[in-house]
């Protein structure tokens, strides 16, 4: 396989971008700044491409961010604590930020000649944010498929498992979670009580 991985820094695209990589696929790799008050994730995305020489861009949506701004990670809006069950938690959902992503990985892929984008999207995001939704996924996929001559589509392995089930593989592949960001507050430590850190706290005890 060759494929554009979208890799923020945190458990679940650190853990894609291993496993792909440790199975020998053709690997390019996009972060994203989009004005996220977490923004140190990039560094931990940087640290895991160098580790394993892995291409890595960063690419900035600052000046789009006022137009996603209606959230938690991007406006004025304070990072509720909790867990992602509570209805607060859709203060953190970024107006349709995975389909700003991925169409922007979809266009560097048919640039550079690869049939895959990665993304690490998970069951536990399903409830909270829209557009990590095995649905939205498998359209956009097929939608990818017929706008491009490669027919790239979109691969998402863990649509249908666990933030603790990623967890599992990652050990079983010698991840060292502690080079991982998952908080929201962008803070010098993860705070331990927003929803990402809480979840974070679960799969790895």
């Amino acid at each position: 396989m060759n494929a554009v991985i979208i890799i923020s820094g945190g458990i679940d695209s650190v853990t894609l971008l291993h496993k792909l990589v440790k199975g020998n696929n053709s690997i390019e790799a996009l972060s994203f700044d989009y004005g996220q008050r977490h923004v140190k994730e990039i560094e931990f995305a940087k640290y895991h491409c160098n580790l394993l020489g892995v291409n890595h861009q960063v690419v900035c949506l600052k000046n789009i961010s006022h137009l996603i701004s209606n959230s938690a990670l991007t406006g004025n809006i304070s990072v509720p604590d909790g867990h992602y069950k509570d209805e607060s938690m859709k203060k953190t959902v970024v107006p349709n930020r995975n389909m700003i992503m991925l169409s922007i990985a979809i266009g560097y892929a048919e640039n550079i000649g690869f049939d895959y984008v990665a993304i690490a999207n998970h069951a536990g995001d399903h409830a909270i944010y829209p557009d990590c939704r095995t649905e939205f996924i498998n359209a956009l996929s097929i939608a990818s498929s017929i706008g491009t001559y490669n027919s790239i589509k979109i691969y998402a392995p863990f649509s249908n498992i666990s933030k603790k089930d990623i967890v599992y593989i990652g050990n079983s592949i010698g991840i060292d979670y502690t080079k991982t960001w998952s908080c929201y507050k962008g803070i010098e430590f993860q705070c331990g009580t927003c929803g990402t850190c809480v979840e974070r706290l679960e799969a790895l005890s």
